[in-house]
């Protein structure tokens, strides 16, 4: 598993209590008023993480079996015992272990972005999609589009100038480009592509909160303890975001694409 794409230890409880609410939360209720609409009766979410998407799919569509996956044990570990409402494994979204054309909605929020092979992921989908099935996806916009990434970039080039880590513009901010979307999707076997560019508002405690979210617990962390003390970089990156955010609750404009597609026919 590439080490950009992996949640250990104290990350998955850094990840949601942190930034659970801040980043994903918001998303979380806009993915899952579009899948009600939609009313499908099985749903495949890939890359669930801590269950936040979840959750909201969970209550949105009480009679639809829910079947969440990620690629990381620990991830699958802490949203089965969060959100037993659905049946939880482990699974590579590129290669999957189901039978072909069994799923009606496949969901992936702020996943596809970590894919080694996106195309290969994409043509996964669509194989287990039911004739015409959806999916539904997000992705964010580029960093200068969310406050909170882009303080974020700003603090990491003060605090290690010369060894700036590069994780966030380049994989959860790296495949912010629509056209480039519509292509992949078109490619694997997919119509009707639509793309919304939605804008959202982002809430947070503190600086300090995002800073223990974005600095322990996601793949940056790796980044960081190669570079020194987990601890001191946190707490350095912690002053640096409160500089751009402000002391106290902190708000900010959080951009994404919400992606839809459908099956093409065989």
């Amino acid at each position: 598993m590439p080490i950009d794409a992996q949640w250990v230890g104290s990350m998955p409880e850094l990840y949601d209590s942190r930034l659970g609410p801040a980043l994903f939360a918001p998303y979380a209720s806009e993915l899952a008023r579009r899948a009600a609409a939609l009313a499908p009766a099985t749903v495949l979410e890939l890359a669930a993480g801590t269950g936040r998407v979840t959750t909201q799919l969970v209550r949105a569509l009480p009679h639809a079996h829910v079947l969440a996956t990620d690629l990381n044990d620990g991830m699958v570990a802490w949203g089965g015992a969060h959100v037993p409402g659905a049946t939880w494994q482990q699974a590579d979204a590129q290669q999957l272990d189901l039978p072909g054309g069994t799923v009606e909605l496949v969901v992936c929020s702020f996943g596809v972005m970590f894919l080694p092979d996106r195309l290969r992921g994409y043509r996964e989908v669509a194989r287990v999609l039911a004739p015409q099935g959806a999916l539904l996806l997000t992705v964010w916009d580029v960093v200068a589009a969310n406050a909170f990434a882009q303080a974020l970039v700003d603090a990491l080039a003060v605090v290690l100038p010369e060894q700036t880590p590069d994780f966030v513009a380049r994989i959860p901010h790296g495949y912010a480009d629509p056209d480039r979307l519509r292509a992949d999707l078109a490619e694997a076997g997919f119509q009707d592509v639509a793309v919304d560019r939605v804008v959202l508002l982002g809430r947070a405690p503190s600086a300090q909160v995002l800073a223990e979210g974005f600095c322990g617990g996601t793949p940056l962390r790796f980044a960081l303890e190669q570079r020194g003390q987990l601890d001191e970089l946190t707490a350095r990156v912690a002053a640096e975001l409160e500089l751009r955010l402000g002391p106290g609750p902190v708000e900010g404009e959080l951009a994404a694409y919400v992606v839809t597609a459908r099956r093409a026919p065989r």
